[in-house]
């Protein structure tokens, strides 16, 4: 195997955390809601199933991501993708089909979240989403964000339907708490790790309800569209701005800034 130039050894291969990465990443949710319910509702294949299919694809694509050597946006944003797609059916399947209800399953999702960043922090001492060094780091990563993805679905239905403000009230109010957060990083000085994973998990229920609102019928307080073609919109969206926007790899820590 051909060593790592100093160069390859301090770029990471995760894309930066920008506004470019949030704009991409709150489509990319709505998407794994779009997605998710057109292989599940649409083509009725059932959350097992569609749970499956998607968690296939994820780990297929996680292993390229995670044997690559260098940061692909394209590969690293299909794995998101794909996170987010089953994120939407295995929530689903949890509170659905199990019957363990909205609160249930967002407790258990909860607690794999945080079970996952102590066994990440525990295992390498550190918790950096922008410093990823090594396979076990990003092994931890995609596990992270497998769950955050599946938790903040049970968070966005939970929102929208058992508290009974709609789709368009819970992405308000996921909408609002990511300004905080935002708020929080410009103005204070609370952890990064621990504002970044937030942002990351609300943006799920954010882009759950947005989907939800674009492909629900109308008697359930949706616009009625049709998934396949609002799931083959957002893609379209998404690969736009990826080819648009810049898309650079995260520094390490211990690199010297360029």
């Amino acid at each position: 195997m051909t060593p790592k130039t100093d160069l390859e050894a301090a770029a990471g291969k995760v894309p930066a955390v920008t506004l470019a990465f949030w704009l991409i990443k709150v489509l990319a949710t709505t998407l794994g809601e779009t997605g998710g319910d057109t292989l599940s509702m649409t083509f009725e294949l059932g959350y097992l199933v569609s749970s499956a299919i998607f968690l296939a694809l994820l780990l297929a694509l996680a292993a390229g991501q995670i044997t690559a050597r260098r940061f692909h946006p394209f590969l690293y944003w299909a794995t998101i993708i794909a996170s987010t797609t089953a994120g939407t059916t295995m929530a689903d399947f949890a509170t659905r089909s199990l019957g363990i209800g909205y609160a249930g399953g967002s407790l258990l999702l909860l607690a794999c979240v945080v079970a996952t960043l102590a066994a990440w922090r525990v295992s390498l001492g550190a918790i950096d989403a922008d410093d990823i060094q090594s396979r076990k780091a990003e092994t931890f990563y995609w596990i992270t964000i497998t769950f955050s993805q599946t938790l903040g679905t049970a968070l966005g239905d939970w929102t929208a339907d058992t508290a009974g403000l709609g789709y368009v009230g819970a992405a308000l109010i996921f909408g609002g708490m990511l300004v905080v957060v935002a708020a929080l990083f410009f103005r204070t000085r609370v952890s990064r790790i621990v504002l970044f994973w937030t942002a990351f998990i609300l943006t799920r229920p954010l882009g759950a309800a947005v989907g939800d609102f674009l492909d629900k019928p109308h008697d359930h307080g949706g616009l009625a569209f049709s998934r396949p073609i609002a799931s083959a919109v957002l893609s379209a969206a998404i690969l736009l701005l990826i080819i648009a926007l810049p898309q650079r790899s995260g520094r390490h820590a211990a690199a010297p800034a360029t």
